[in-house]
């Protein structure tokens, strides 16, 4: 039961980021770019979900590649933050990520953390890794995130 709910919540992260893509297309450079390093998490979430569901054959290697893309994608955050595109008509990105910056990077660090957590080693692990993921990645968004 526990990871049915760990999946449950990995995929409510990773669809909600989708439907970010529906509000149309991005204009400003700094929301296009930050769109782009969250649909690049979204894919890496993905390969690790899709292991843990058995939607895809496990496979250690491509599972800590998706790991290290996670680790180097929450490297990113804060640059691809760092100027506020928030104005942009299709942008998630909600104004308090510049007024509240270090709690921001708090929880986007957050990510890092629970990428570094994840052990690829069998699909067990990967699957006692995603709620910690999962956990990341809804804390940002829960604040930041329209």
């Amino acid at each position: 039961m526990k990871f049915a709910k760990i999946v449950l919540v990995t995929l409510a992260v990773v669809g909600s980021v989708a439907v970010a893509y529906a509000k149309g297309e991005r204009t400003v450079p700094e929301a296009m770019a930050r769109a782009q390093l969250m649909d690049d998490v979204r894919t890496n979430m993905g390969v690790l979900g899709g292991m843990a569901e058995g939607k895809v054959a496990f496979d250690a290697a491509a599972a800590a590649a998706a790991r290290d893309a996670l680790i180097a994608d929450a490297d990113k955050i804060s640059e691809a933050f760092a100027v506020q595109g928030a104005d942009d008509p299709a942008s998630e990105a909600k104004p308090e990520i510049w007024t509240d910056w270090d709690a921001f990077l708090v929880k986007a660090g957050g990510l890092k953390s629970a990428a570094e957590a994840v052990d690829t080693t069998s699909l067990d692990t990967v699957k006692a890794g995603l709620g910690g993921l999962g956990g990341a990645c809804k804390a940002c968004h829960q604040t930041y995130r329209e």
